[in-house]
Formats: C-alpha cells, sequence, structure tokens
C-alpha cells in the first residue's frame, strides 16, 4: 500500500510538471503566432490548459512574454485557477 502511494504521488508531481511545461511552450507560441500574424490557439483552450494543472505555467508564460496580460479573463482568471490547481494539488499530495 505504501509503495502504491508513493508511485501515485510521484506521478501526480510529474502530471504537475509536464503540463505546466506544455501550457509554458503553448502560451509563447501563441504569442509568437500572434506576432507573426498566423493561426492562434483559442482563449477557451489556453484556458482549459490552465485548468486541467497548467496554471503557474500559463502565468509564468503570460507575464514573461507579455501575453494576454491586458485581458481580464487571464489577467483574473489565472491566478484564481493557480489557487484551484494548488489546493487540488495539495489534497492529492497528501
Amino acid at each position: 500500500m505504501m509503495i502504491i502511494n508513493i508511485l501515485f504521488k510521484k506521478y501526480i508531481i510529474m502530471y504537475f510538471a509536464i503540463i505546466n511545461f506544455i501550457t509554458f511552450i503553448v502560451f509563447a507560441l501563441d504569442k509568437i503566432y500572434a506576432i507573426k500574424k498566423k493561426w492562434r490557439y483559442k482563449e477557451i483552450s489556453l484556458l482549459g490548459m490552465c485548468f486541467v494543472g497548467g496554471a503557474i505555467g500559463g502565468f509564468l508564460a503570460m507575464y514573461l512574454f507579455r501575453h494576454k496580460t491586458k485581458k481580464k479573463l487571464f489577467v483574473i482568471g489565472v491566478p484564481l485557477i493557480i489557487i484551484i490547481n494548488l489546493i487540488i494539488f495539495i489534497f492529492f499530495i497528501k
């Protein structure tokens, strides 16, 4: 039972690390596409990636690349989703 618990926690940590990395990359790509006036990711897709665990990566990309920082939905929504993500993360790790 203890081994299963340790593996479960390991996979949860890996999941959050991977989804945050992917979300960071997608936000960065969306910024590059915006500059080049190419096809873009839908805002609901960006927020969805934040909601399923990638909010920290999205937040870092937002302010590192100055992307979506003028949109209230992102400026307010992503930090709120970070709080939700942290609560879920802590719940699964305990």
